[in-house]
């Protein structure tokens, strides 16, 4: 299943409008040893909660130029991601997509794990003193599921944008992502446009989490972390929903 999003000049403009204050790009390795590019937006003590941003199908890092600044206003570092499956958005080209065509490695949304997984332990080791969680928007939004089950000794919450079983043609089950919820006791937040909640659904439902929400807005929505742009007008019911999760989970102390 692939995604395909053209946005207009104007959305562009409007979208990096938001100064991000603090924001330093910086590269750590994966396992294998590719060179990963993420933007660091440093706005609190590290002792604050930690949100590690991955980016959906055929972008990179820039999806969050507007986003993370955002969380950096309610309390929250962060990072964005450029994994290895992905593309350009918002003038932002993935720099790590890019060394890993040009090593010959693989680049399927699969492959990008093994990157995410790297983001937590980078961001565990060097900067999450506090809470830590995981963000992903539509095939990063499925992975961080089986992402945060097999962390959750460092891993505290986690958001997913629009996902699904989006890996059976990739070597995994048609139940890969919903095997992995059926772990997660951490605070789980799940949303989506209006249209895709089947894709996401028994997903949720297996999550055995007392503290998973979901939320779907009035309006059609949007598909992925996109949804947050301040360009969409339903973008504010979204932002109710996120703020509502976040605070309850992480800020309440």
């Amino acid at each position: 299943m692939k995604y395909i999003y053209t946005i207009s000049f104007l959305a562009v403009l409007l979208f990096v409008s938001i100064p991000a204050k603090g924001k330093e790009t910086i590269t750590f390795k994966s396992s294998d040893g590719l060179e990963i590019t993420a933007d660091l937006y440093l706005a609190h003590d590290l002792t604050k909660p930690f949100i590690i941003l991955f980016h959906q199908a055929g972008w990179s890092r820039g999806e969050y130029l507007g986003i993370a600044p955002k969380l950096n206003e309610l309390g929250f570092n962060c990072m964005a991601v450029d994994q290895r499956a992905g593309g350009s958005i918002n003038e932002v080209t993935n720099e790590t997509n890019k060394r890993a065509k040009e090593q010959n490695k693989k680049t399927r949304w699969i492959d990008a794990l093994a990157d995410m997984q790297a983001a937590v332990d980078y961001v565990n080791k060097n900067y999450a003193k506090g809470k830590l969680i995981v963000w992903g928007s539509s095939y990063s939004s499925a992975l961080v599921i089986p992402l945060a089950s097999e962390n959750q000794n460092i891993v505290d919450g986690s958001l997913s944008f629009s996902p699904g079983e989006y890996f059976t043609e990739q070597g995994k089950s048609e139940t890969f992502v919903t095997d992995a919820a059926k772990k997660l006791t951490i605070p789980v937040f799940i949303t989506s446009a209006k249209n895709e909640k089947e894709q996401w659904a028994k997903i949720f439902e297996a999550i055995p989490s007392k503290t998973k929400t979901s939320f779907l807005p009035s309006t059609d929505g949007n598909h992925g972390a996109k949804a947050l742009w301040s360009y969409f007008g339903d973008s504010k019911d979204y932002w109710t929903a996120v703020n509502n999760f976040l605070k309850k989970n992480f800020l309440s102390d």
